[in-house]
C-alpha cells in the first residue's frame, strides 16, 4: 500500500518562500514518477511540477517556472516542492502524487498518470 503525506503548508506573504514535503511509503519509491498538482477554489486541479525516476528529469508548468523547484531524495522515500516569489495566484491546496507503475515516455503532466495522492496541504499567499 502506498500512502503519501503532505507537509509544510501554511500562510506567507506575497514575495515570500515556502517548502514543501511529501512522503511516501513504499518499498520502491526511487522507481515512481513524482509530481506536484494544486487546486484553487474554484478551479480544477492543475499540474505544477514534476520530477521522473532515474536520472529524476523535471517538468514545471509555465505558470511557476523559475519560482518552484522540485526534487527528490530517494533514500528518505520524499520529494519536496520548494516554492518562492510567491504570489496570491498560487494560493490553493496543493497535492502530492505518485506514479508507480512509469511507462517510459510517460507525460508527468497528466493526472491519469498518477495512480496515489495525498490528502493535500493549504498554501495561502496574502498580498
Amino acid at each position: 500500500q502506498v500512502q503519501l503525506v503532505e507537509s509544510g503548508g501554511g500562510l506567507v506573504q506575497a514575495g515570500g518562500s515556502l517548502g514543501l514535503s511529501c512522503a511516501v511509503s513504499g518499498r520502491t519509491f526511487s522507481n515512481y514518477n513524482m509530481a506536484w498538482f494544486r487546486q484553487a477554489p474554484g478551479k480544477e486541479r492543475e499540474f505544477v511540477a514534476g520530477i521522473r525516476w532515474g536520472r529524476g528529469t523535471t517538468r514545471y508548468a509555465d505558470s511557476v517556472k523559475g519560482r518552484f523547484t522540485i526534487s527528490r531524495v530517494n533514500a528518505k522515500n520524499t520529494v519536496y516542492l520548494q516554492m518562492g516569489s510567491l504570489k496570491p495566484e498560487d494560493t490553493a491546496v496543493y497535492y502530492c502524487a505518485a506514479d508507480s507503475v512509469p511507462v517510459r515516455g510517460v507525460v508527468l503532466t497528466l493526472q491519469t498518470v498518477y495512480n496515489h495522492w495525498g490528502q493535500g496541504t493549504q498554501v495561502t499567499v496574502s498580498s
